[in-house]
């Protein structure tokens, strides 16, 4: 008994010991990738060369972004892989690799092949997000308080690279140049590969990686069948919908009330900080209880602070408040999201499962982007009133379906 007790004692802070390395890693290597999208658009936008630059731009960060929802076939790599860091950092290193190509090329050799660089880039970076999420439970080997404070941190991870990585690229790209901007970007990317290499090899079932070989089932059919996994979809696309569409929206805000589009910035950046704020609580007082209960509990209270936005949505700094609070809302609702991944993803194609949402989530995300620079018009109240209904819809459908599956 004491023995057993030693012997768990030493998981978890084998565990703990582990996490630092992850969460730095993970702060690098996402915040790559949230940063390269904007560092390509600057790039092109100021390069002379060009005869369409804005077009130029926007082709190559549709590239950089769309080959996300692809993110189970690279996946597959790490779920047969038997030393799951090698993938990993492979990944990381031929990011960047592929971000520098394409930033030294644009505008020097034909559009296309830049453009293929840009998507060879963007092929491995659900493995820096959903891929890297996907062995953080390994780490941690302690209880379930545990598990749940290293989601949080996870969690805080991708919050600060998607708020740090695009800041350090739009400040170095003003200060020099978007050129060296993304050339510092892709070098950074080589100490999140040497961290993830420190990370401790995770020892494998062998049965789960024949299984993850032989697996009959694909990851699509295993995602719709498992019921916490589909209502874990469903919301997390309907959260990232509304969410893809906030810069759109806060840029118009601000043109209409202040006369200048730049507060659309600080609005943004709102929803950022309070969402880091959100998690950093998070890290301090991690969730308890089923994963799943607190992924719908959080995604009404999502729903309720889009709607919250939509009645500030009267003057800049209620909005700019109301946006502080809908990003806290969201730190706890994708700390669950989290949590219901790790606990429901069979471990044959783990990697798979938490790298196709993430792709889903992204993919959302870009259409709610895209839909709210068509729908400008109707107005910041109504668009982020339209953006809590759909997630309200959503919440409604995953208590529905969780009812009839009992």
């Amino acid at each position: 008994m004491q023995q057993a007790t030693r012997m768990n004692d030493q998981d978890k802070r084998h565990g703990l010991t582990a996490l630092l390395p992850y969460i730095v890693a993970a702060v690098i290597a996402r915040g790559a990738d949230a940063g390269a999208g904007v560092g390509l658009v600057l790039l092109a936008s100021s390069n002379q060369q060009l005869a369409h630059p804005q077009l130029t731009g926007a082709l190559l960060a549709a590239a950089l972004t769309a080959p996300h929802v692809l993110g189970p076939l690279t996946a597959r790599l790490l779920d047969r892989a038997n030393d799951q860091r090698r993938v990993l950092a492979a990944a990381s290193l031929l990011y960047g690799l592929f971000v520098l190509l394409t930033a030294c090329t644009v505008g020097q050799i034909p559009l296309f092949v830049s453009i293929v660089f840009a998507a060879c880039a963007g092929l491995c970076g659900p493995l820096l997000t959903g891929g890297l999420s996907s062995v953080l439970s390994g780490l941690v080997q302690g209880d379930e308080q545990q598990q749940r404070r290293a989601e949080s941190w996870d969690a805080l991870t991708y919050g600060i690279s998607g708020t740090l990585g695009p800041a350090a690229v739009a400040v170095i790209a003003t200060m020099f140049s978007p050129l060296l901007a993304l050339i510092l970007l892709s070098v950074s990317v080589l100490v999140a590969v040497v961290l993830i290499l420190w990370l401790p090899l995770q020892r494998r079932d062998p049965h789960t990686k024949e299984s993850a070989v032989s697996s009959e089932q694909g990851v699509f059919h295993i995602l719709l069948h498992t019921g916490p996994l589909r209502r874990a979809i469903i919301v997390m696309m309907a959260a990232a919908f509304p969410g893809g569409a906030i810069s759109v929206i806060a840029v118009a805000f601000a043109s209409a009330q202040l006369g200048n589009s730049a507060g659309g910035g600080w609005l943004v950046a709102a929803f950022g900080l309070g969402n880091l704020a959100g998690s950093l609580l998070l890290t301090l007082f991690p969730l308890r209880g089923e994963p799943e209960r607190n992924m719908l509990l959080y995604t009404a209270l999502v729903a309720v602070a889009f709607g919250i936005c939509a009645l500030a949505a009267q003057t800049y700094v209620a909005l700019l408040l109301a946006l502080a609070v809908a990003g806290a809302a969201n730190a706890p609702f994708f700390a669950a999201t989290l949590g219901v991944r790790s606990n429901y993803a069979p471990d044959h194609v783990r990697g798979q499962v938490f790298t196709g949402m993430a792709g889903f989530k992204i993919a959302s995300s870009s259409a709610g982007t895209a839909l709210a620079g068509v729908l400008t018009g109707f107005g910041a109240p109504l668009l982020l009133l339209a953006g809590g209904i759909v997630v309200g819809v959503a919440y409604g459908y995953a208590l529905l379906d969780r009812k009839r599956s009992k």
